[in-house]
């Protein structure tokens, strides 16, 4: 019996994406890669030759709907609809990993820059403005007094949409000059990579380096629940190290970017080969 068919949703191939797809040759997985910006479905429609997806889609719209619209067609999502709608937005990982109870920084949501202000008074300073919505450290700013906060709220506040004008906020942790990334497939944290910084962020994407570290069982237990809150089979899960120690979880990633992680880990683990395996476990082929 043929293997059932495996579709790889990713509208730009980057370096994850050919490793993914080499290991999937390797393991003579069948699979197709198909562009999300040309997918289109009816409600009455018939459903895609393949049974199981790969949602690797680089735009958060587009792997929430293509996710969503597919399951409807009795599609096998990795990630499912609900992970990635839960992982894109920053508000709902919180609440996901509030329910379990699991540590995290102290985090507020207000519906306007003016909220906002009074939500930062009660949180204190300095603290951390995210969009809801976004990736790679991109507009997050820090800040350190009111005089600053009223001046970014300002910013805030004539931005067109009205999405923008909800503010994310969180405490800025007082931590090492480095924070965690660990790559979680299944029920299995797979490893770990400090990611060092000389500014407050220590994002890769940012310039931030990639180092491999040892895997504890406290990181790689705390990685796998945070993963587990917010229902992702396959993800990336941002930890912080106060300088007591303490760790908490910061965001958990649908589509997990390695290269940095396998950079560092060089032949040690291989994640591409990681994922497929586990693709072909849950595709049973």
């Amino acid at each position: 019996m043929s293997a059932p068919a495996v579709a790889l949703l990713a509208s730009t191939i980057r370096v994850e994406e050919k490793q993914i797809m080499a290991a999937l040759s390797r393991r003579d997985l069948a699979y197709t890669r198909v562009d999300p910006r040309r997918l289109r479905f009816n409600t009455d429609g018939p459903g895609p030759a393949y049974s199981f997806a790969l949602n690797r889609e680089i735009s958060q719209t587009r792997a929430e709907y293509a996710a969503e619209a597919l399951e409807a067609c009795g599609v096998v999502g990795v990630n499912s609809a609900a992970a990635v709608g839960t992982c894109g937005n920053k508000w709902r990982t919180s609440l996901a990993l509030r329910e379990r109870g699991l540590p995290a920084p102290r985090t507020a949501l207000a519906l306007t820059p003016q909220a906002a202000l009074d939500a930062l008074d009660e949180l204190g300073y300095p603290a951390v403005i995210k969009p809801l919505v976004g990736s790679w450290g991109r507009l997050v700013g820090r800040l350190t007094c009111r005089d600053t906060a009223e001046t970014v709220l300002e910013h805030v506040a004539a931005l067109p949409s009205p999405r923008s004008h909800v503010v994310y906020l969180q405490e800025q942790i007082t931590r090492v000059s480095r924070d965690l990334r660990v790559i979680v497939v299944g029920d299995k944290a797979v490893g770990v990579t400090w990611r060092r910084a000389e500014g407050w962020r220590a994002n890769v994407a940012t310039g931030a380096n990639s180092v491999r570290c040892l895997l504890t069982a406290p990181i790689g237990e705390l990685a796998v629940a945070a993963a587990e809150a917010v229902g992702a089979e396959i993800a990336g899960v941002d930890l912080l190290e106060d300088r007591a120690g303490g760790l908490y979880v910061l965001e958990v990633n649908h589509r997990v970017e390695f290269a940095g992680f396998q950079a560092a880990h060089g032949d040690r683990v291989d994640v591409a080969e990681q994922i497929v395996d586990y693709l072909g476990r849950r595709a049973g082929a």
